[in-house]
């Protein structure tokens, strides 16, 4: 819901950050990969109850999400780079919670969990279309750079990531945090799921 406002204003940063590492030869998957470490690390923080330390590790890791891309379109975006961006992507966000359930599992455990689950849902029904969206040739007109699909809704990127900085500000009211991030996760898979389908129900076979 926030990304198409966000992502305008923060491209002129995040494309000179991109240029300054293109002249040092660094590639767009150099950039990917290292950010998913970095990211690992943070779950790790979160998991021995250092939520600020993770926090930092995830806004590391979102930093190099957005350098990236602007790094691979400095060269010849390829179909591996886009499948490795939004591969460790999801199992980022999947996992950052668990990081929250390993350092308190009586309290947040559960809801944890059922958050995954929501991530599940809302990854799935992104994905599926999106592999249904570039077998018929459907772009998004406002993500028309990205080298997936773009399916938006509720909670996109932006949302997701302010839920986690929030999390590891506030790590006692975590349950509550993630139970209502959850409803709101499930309401966008619903609300994916429904428009994919009529979507490519109107498409020609």
């Amino acid at each position: 819901m926030l990304d198409k406002h966000v992502v305008p204003v923060i491209k002129p940063p995040l494309r000179a950050a991109a240029v300054w590492l293109h002249k040092k030869g660094i590639r767009a998957d150099h950039v990917t990969t290292a950010g998913f470490v970095v990211g690992l690390i943070g779950v790790l923080m979160v998991a021995v109850s250092q939520p600020l330390a993770g926090l930092f590790a995830l806004l590391l890791n979102r930093l190099a999400d957005g350098i990236d891309g602007e790094l691979a379109r400095l060269h010849t975006p390829t179909d591996a780079g886009a499948f490795l961006d939004i591969s460790l992507d999801f199992i980022f966000y999947a996992i950052f919670p668990v990081g929250f359930a390993i350092a308190s599992p009586d309290t947040n455990a559960l809801p944890a969990a059922v958050l995954v689950a929501s991530f599940v849902g809302t990854g799935a029904s992104f994905l599926a279309f999106s592999s249904m969206a570039g077998k018929r040739d459907i772009k998004h007109p406002e993500f028309g750079y990205k080298g997936l699909y773009y399916l938006d809704g509720l909670a996109e990127g932006t949302e997701t990531i302010i839920c986690f900085v929030v999390m590891c500000l506030l790590p006692g009211y975590f349950p509550v945090i993630a139970w209502i991030f959850a409803a709101i996760c499930i309401v966008t898979a619903f609300n994916r799921v429904a428009f994919g389908y009529l979507t490519l129900k109107k498409q020609p076979e």
